[in-house]
C-alpha cells in the first residue's frame, strides 16, 4: 500500500493524472487547435491562392499543411502541462505519428509519449539526452506498430459514413448533420473527430450544415439576452458557450438541433455541397472563423451561382430563420424561459 501511495505521489509530482476529462476533453480540444493553426489555416491560404492566383498564398498553404502533425502534438503536450524539452521532442513524434496514423494516431501516440516523457524528464543529470531519446523512440515505435492500424480503422469508418451518405443522402444528411452539430456544441472537438475519420464529400457538407445550424442558431435565438456581443461570440466563435445553460435547461438545444435536421439533407440532396479531400477538419468547424463555408468554397467544383445560393442558405440564412421560429415557439409555450440563454460575456 505504501508503495502504491509513493507511486501515486510520484505521478502527481510529475504532473501525470489519469483523468478522462484531461485526456478526452482537454487534450482532444487542444489537438483541434493544432489542426486549426496548421492544416486548416493552410487550407484558407490555399483557397485564397487558388482564387487569386497569388503563389505566395499557395506556398504558405504548403508550409502550414506540412507541419500539421507537429502542431497537433505540441498542442496536446501543452494541454498536458509538458515542459519545454518534452514539447520540442513531441514535434518529431507528431510528424511521425501523423504520417502513419493520421490525426487520431497523433492523439493516441502523443498522449502516451508525452506522459512517459514527463515521467523521465529531469530525473537524470543527462536529461538533455534522456528525455528526447525516450520520447522520440517511444513515439516512433508506436507510430510504426499501431499507427497504420489506427489509420486503417478510421479510414474505414469515414469511408462507410461517406458511402452511406451518397447512397442515402436524405437520411444520412439528417444523421450526420445532427450528430456532428451536437458534437460541436458539446465540450469535445467536432473538428478533431471529423479530421480523424476523414469526413469529406457530401458527408462533410452535411457536417458543415449541422455545425453552422448550432452556431448561427444559438447566436440568433439568444440575441434578446446577449445582443451583438453574443451574436459574434457564438456565430463566429463557438456554440459551446451555451453548454452551461443547456445543462440547466436542455430544451434550449431543440431549435438549433431541429434546424440542423433540416439543413443537413438540403445540403446533401438539393445543393450537393461537398468538402474536398484533405480538408476534413473544416467539416467540424461550422462558422467558427467562417472555416466551414470556406471549406465548401475550396471544393474545385464550387463556383456557380447555385453553389453560392446553397452555401448562404445552408450555412447562414436557414439556420437563423429556422432556429428563430423554433425558439420563439418554445418561448410561447414556456419551454424556454427568460434569460435561459443568457451568457456571462
Amino acid at each position: 500500500m505504501k508503495k502504491d501511495n509513493k507511486f501515486v505521489a510520484f505521478l502527481k509530482r510529475k504532473g501525470v493524472s489519469l483523468s478522462l476529462k484531461k485526456y478526452f476533453v482537454d487534450a482532444f480540444s487542444a489537438m483541434a487547435m493544432g489542426l486549426f493553426a496548421s492544416l486548416l489555416i493552410g487550407t484558407i491560404f490555399g483557397t485564397i491562392g487558388t482564387h487569386t492566383n497569388i503563389e505566395f498564398f499557395n506556398q504558405m498553404s504548403e508550409y502550414c499543411k506540412a507541419v500539421q502533425g507537429s502542431a497537433m502534438a505540441v498542442s496536446i503536450g501543452c494541454s498536458l502541462g509538458a515542459n519545454g524539452l518534452v514539447l520540442f521532442s513531441l514535434c518529431v513524434v507528431g510528424h511521425c505519428a501523423n504520417g502513419f496514423g493520421g490525426p487520431l494516431g497523433v492523439f493516441v501516440i502523443t498522449l502516451l509519449a508525452c506522459e512517459i516523457g514527463k515521467i523521465v524528464s529531469k530525473e537524470t543529470k543527462i536529461d538533455i539526452l534522456v528525455t528526447p531519446t525516450v520520447i522520440i523512440a517511444i513515439g516512433t515505435a508506436l507510430s510504426l506498430l499501431i499507427g497504420p492500424a489506427i489509420s486503417y480503422i478510421m479510414a474505414k469508418i469515414g469511408g462507410a459514413i461517406m458511402s452511406f451518405t451518397v447512397l442515402q443522402p436524405f437520411l444520412m444528411g439528417i444523421l450526420v448533420s445532427v450528430t456532428v452539430g451536437i458534437a460541436l456544441t458539446l465540450p469535445i472537438s467536432s473538428a478533431a473527430i471529423c479530421a480523424s475519420i476523414g469526413l469529406v464529400g457530401l458527408a462533410g457538407g452535411a457536417a458543415v450544415a449541422g455545425c453552422c445550424a448550432q452556431m448561427v442558431g444559438f447566436a440568433v435565438m439568444s440575441f434578446k439576452e446577449n445582443k451583438w456581443g453574443g451574436l459574434v461570440a457564438q456565430g463566429l466563435g463557438t456554440s459551446m458557450l451555451q453548454m452551461g445553460n443547456i445543462c440547466k435547461n436542455p430544451l434550449i438545444w431543440i431549435p438549433a438541433t431541429l434546424a440542423s435536421a433540416i439543413t443537413g439533407p438540403i445540403a446533401t440532396c438539393i445543393f450537393k455541397l461537398e468538402i474536398p479531400e484533405g480538408n476534413a477538419v473544416a467539416s467540424g468547424m461550422g462558422t467558427c472563423g467562417m472555416v466551414g463555408p470556406i471549406g465548401l468554397m475550396s471544393n474545385p467544383g464550387f463556383g456557380s451561382w447555385f453553389d453560392w445560393v446553397g452555401l448562404l442558405l445552408v450555412c447562414i440564412v436557414l439556420p437563423a430563420i429556422l432556429s428563430f421560429i423554433f425558439s420563439e415557439t418554445l418561448r410561447k409555450i414556456g419551454w424556454i424561459r427568460e434569460n435561459d440563454l443568457k451568457l456571462e460575456l
